[in-house]
């Protein structure tokens, strides 16, 4: 396979893993909001732009065409920031089977509190049927996000991203 060829199939993986909308149910942790400094569950929504850039690979190998790019996001609504992140693909002879791993730093206001986390991401598609989970990776959160928690889901309808960020946060001081 040539390079153009490895990066074509590697843009087309990361458009079907993101097309499918795929989403986590999980709910934040809370605690009792009485308590001094006490984390407070909320949620967040709004909507992003992602730019997604093919990067070279070392992919020679028969059955799984393997891909990696960076991640470029811009988010609005209540979390307001950007984020920067890289993505590992793998896309088998099976159509429809596919799966995804990437980190990304988001750098922005949540809520009105300034500061950046970072997200874990993990999906897979097995004959179109999707599965995703997007975490917050523990104590990454720094500035007025330290202590943050939570899971996001993604939805792309009519080409447009949105998202939906179950969170815990504690308490402003």
């Amino acid at each position: 396979m040539t390079n153009i060829q490895s990066r074509t199939v590697t843009s087309v993986v990361a458009v079907i893993l993101l097309s499918f909308g795929w989403a986590v149910c999980a709910q934040a942790q809370t605690s009792n909001p009485a308590q001094k400094g006490a984390a407070v569950a909320t949620h967040a929504t709004g909507t992003f732009e992602v730019k997604l850039t093919p990067q070279p690979t070392e992919d020679k190998a028969e059955g799984a065409t393997l891909g990696r790019m960076s991640l470029d996001k811009r988010f609005h609504g209540d979390l307001e920031g950007t984020s920067k992140g890289q993505m590992l693909t793998a896309m088998t002879e099976v159509k429809g089977s596919a799966g995804y791993v990437a980190i990304e730093r988001i750098t922005g206001t949540l809520h009105g509190r300034t500061g950046s986390f970072v997200l874990q991401h993990s999906g897979t598609l097995t004959k179109g049927a999707a599965q995703q989970s997007i975490t917050v990776v523990p104590d990454s959160a720094t500035g007025e996000l330290v202590g943050l928690t939570g899971t996001m889901t993604i939805t792309i309808a009519d080409g447009k991203h949105s998202y939906d960020f179950e969170y815990t946060l504690p308490k402003a001081p």
